[in-house]
């Protein structure tokens, strides 16, 4: 089940505000510029990934168009994240059984959206990190087209750096590093804290590569911690993670079965990428 903002006007952030009169203009601007760009997207009613966008950039449409420009490119040559994502592919099942993308079932404090990124959770020797990517994509797609809110509070992505190694980092040249911080920057949700937790002192190395590849803005909600989540008293976290919500396999669990459920919108977004 979709769940959905009402039509009364919102705050989208640095005092705009989103109403019905400014969204339809909005969304039709971005329409028309999108026929002389690409004139064979086709745009259903009910899409709402141009909304996203505009939301995300606070009703700027030239950065609107610039983020949807590189989302589009990326979803177009990232083909080793973006194509064959059919959830009944075994590699796949592999990393959903491990629960390598765990987004939370209920939202923080501040209405957003938390999601563990268990950074290690797999075996570097077994899985290939495009398709751990790739199952962290398909997660958050569904994650978004289910629920219209997070690009309205945005997402904090938690970082579980336990139990990482040599071989995991080694997963993680720097051009693989950019192409994730680059997505990271044009994905139509506003990530509003990136908090890396259990880091070991060895990976300050990879992490300052990522920092290297961020925005000002980015970098600025980056957070690095030996230990525990400095939102722990914002949400009810799992007991890996010094809370008592759901355990990482209990999520695992759910999002795998819902990913199942929703094998048809995947098939609907290989088509055309505005189904989100």
């Amino acid at each position: 089940m979709r769940q959905e903002i009402t039509s009364a006007p919102v705050s989208v952030g640095n005092g705009v505000e989103e109403t019905i009169e400014l969204r339809t203009a909005s969304i039709a601007t971005i329409e028309q510029w999108l026929q002389l760009e690409r004139p064979s997207v086709q745009i259903p009613p009910e899409s709402k990934l141009i909304l996203y966008f505009l939301r995300t950039t606070k009703y700027n449409i030239d950065k609107t168009k610039q983020k949807l420009t590189t989302f589009l490119k990326n979803r177009e040559k990232l083909t080793e994240w973006f194509g064959d994502r059919d959830p009944l592919r075994p590699e796949l099942q592999e990393l959903f059984d491990i629960g390598v993308f765990l987004p939370l079932l209920q939202k923080d404090q501040l209405n957003r959206q938390v999601v563990i990124v268990r950074t290690s959770a797999h075996d570097p020797k077994r899985h290939k990190q495009d398709n751990v990517f790739k199952v962290d994509k398909m997660i958050l797609d569904l994650l978004m087209h289910l629920d219209e809110t997070i690009s309205l509070h945005g997402v904090v992505a938690i970082f579980d750096m336990q139990g990482v190694t040599l071989g995991h980092a080694l997963q993680l040249p720097p051009s693989m590093i950019k192409k994730s911080v680059e997505s990271w920057e044009n994905y139509p949700c506003k990530p509003k804290l990136l908090e890396f937790v259990n880091v070991p002192i060895h990976v300050n190395i990879v992490l300052n590569v990522f920092r290297s590849f961020m925005s000002a803005k980015l970098k600025e909600r980056v957070i690095i911690s030996k230990k525990g989540s400095t939102i722990e008293d914002l949400v009810n976290l799992p007991p890996e993670l010094g809370g008592s919500g759901e355990t990482y396999q209990q999520l695992a669990d759910h999002w795998k079965q819902l990913v199942l459920r929703n094998a048809p919108f995947y098939a609907r977004m290989q088509q055309n990428v505005f189904d989100l």
